[in-house]
């Protein structure tokens, strides 16, 4: 019974669903980090531009943890999206 299911390919293809779906939510997670990022470009250059200085202060350590690890997946992110864009242009 084992071997019917992997001679006809259905455990393959499971795999190939569950593995385009992680790749659909690592770059849709991925996607909108970068969007966060930019947004939150725009909105500290403009307090720049209206007061010519930005101050924040962020004194509960959950967030400013979850902060920093989301500011490390979104660097990490870029640099796959950067290297995988440099590798196509190659080929």
């Amino acid at each position: 019974m084992v071997n019917l299911v992997f001679e006809n390919g259905f455990f393959e293809e499971q795999m190939q669903r569950i593995s385009r779906r992680l790749q659909q939510v690592f770059h849709g997670f991925g996607l909108s980090c970068l969007a966060g990022a930019v947004f939150l470009q725009v909105l500290v250059f403009s307090d720049i531009g209206m007061r010519g200085y930005f101050f924040a202060v962020e004194n509960n350590p959950l967030i400013l943890g979850v902060e920093i690890l989301l500011s490390g997946f979104t660097a990490l992110y870029f640099g796959h999206v950067f290297l995988r864009f440099i590798r196509s242009l190659r080929r």
